[in-house]
């Protein structure tokens, strides 16, 4: 018997409350060749975010990241860079304690719509002069922080 997605997804959310565990993701401060960042507005929140998500059992983080670019946002990545920050604080998503390591991507135009519409409604590119003052789940700072070209971690 096939599963549809949607019920497995929210399977995962489930097992990760009831195993109590921190998982670890993965978002990109993903620019364009020109300059511009993307970003994407979530269902949940109406919010914009960093592309990302959470590794699947087995998943390096540069296939992770790389998967969750294309679904959510419908680009490529054409370069990888340095980690830009890793961020812990178990209060920074209601969801559940996300470990999030944020990566420096150069990424195309948008060319496809996101894979999952009930999680992403718009994909956008902004310029550093307009981007949103306040992100989804607690990643602002994570922005903030690849705006600045200042590593952190916490």
């Amino acid at each position: 018997m096939r599963i549809p997605k949607g019920v497995w997804t929210v399977v995962k959310e489930v097992a990760r409350h009831v195993l109590r565990r921190p998982v670890v993701g993965i978002a990109a401060a993903a620019r364009t060749a020109d300059g511009r960042w993307l970003l994407i507005r979530r269902t949940d929140t109406g919010q914009w975010a960093l592309p990302g998500g959470t590794l699947e059992w087995g998943e390096r983080l540069r296939v992770a990241i790389a998967r969750e670019l294309s679904e959510e946002a419908g680009v490529d990545v054409t370069e990888l860079g340095d980690v830009s920050g890793v961020y812990s604080d178990p209060g920074r998503d209601l969801r559940f304690h996300a470990v999030t390591i944020v990566v420096h991507a150069r990424v195309t135009e948008p060319t496809r719509p996101p894979v999952n519409p009930m999680e992403v409604s718009e994909v956008r590119l902004f310029e550093t002069t307009a981007l949103p003052d306040e992100l989804a789940h607690g990643m602002t700072r994570m922005l903030a922080d690849a705006v600045a070209g200042k590593p952190a971690w916490e």
